[in-house]
C-alpha cells in the first residue's frame, strides 16, 4: 500500500514539473527566473533552446508515468530489465541533482545569493532530494 502510495505522489510531482516546462515552452514566464540557473550577477549563464525544454518536458512526463506503473493502477507491457532499471536510475538522477555541480545547483553551489541560488536552496534541492529518497524506498519496500 505505501509503494502504490508513494507512486502516486512521484506521478502527480513529475506529471506537475512536466506541466511546468510545457508552460515555458509554449510562452508562460512564471517563476522561469527563478528556474535558470545565474551568475553573481544575475545573468544567466545558460541560454536554454525551446528543444531542450521540450525533451525536460517529455522526460518529467515519462518518470511520472513510469511510476504510475508501480502503483499498479495502470498496466503495460514493458521489458523487465528496463523499468526495473529506471526504478534506480530517476532516483539517481535527482539524488545527483540534489547534490549539485559545485557551481550553480545543489547542497555544495559555490554561487549562493543569487534569485535562483535562493530557489535552488528553498525549493530545487529538497524537492530533489525527496524524489531520490521516495524512488529508492519504492524499490526497497516493493
Amino acid at each position: 500500500m505505501i509503494v502504490m502510495i508513494l507512486s502516486v505522489i512521484l506521478f502527480l510531482i513529475f506529471i506537475a514539473l512536466g506541466g511546468i516546462h510545457f508552460y515555458w515552452l509554449f510562452g508562460g514566464v512564471w517563476a522561469l527566473k527563478k528556474a535558470i540557473p545565474t551568475r553573481e550577477n544575475e545573468v544567466n549563464s545558460l541560454a536554454i533552446p525551446k528543444i531542450a525544454t521540450l525533451i525536460v518536458g517529455l522526460v518529467l512526463v515519462s518518470f511520472g508515468l513510469v511510476y504510475l506503473l508501480k502503483s499498479s493502477l495502470i498496466e503495460f507491457q514493458v521489458s523487465n530489465w528496463i523499468i526495473n532499471y529506471a526504478y534506480w536510475f530517476i532516483p539517481s538522477i535527482f539524488i545527483l541533482r540534489a547534490i549539485g555541480d559545485f557551481n550553480y545547483v545543489g547542497f555544495f553551489k559555490k554561487i549562493k545569493h543569487t534569485t535562483f541560488a535562493k530557489a535552488d536552496s528553498k525549493v530545487f534541492v529538497p524537492l530533489c532530494l525527496t524524489i531520490g529518497i521516495m524512488g529508492i524506498l519504492i524499490q526497497y519496500l516493493s
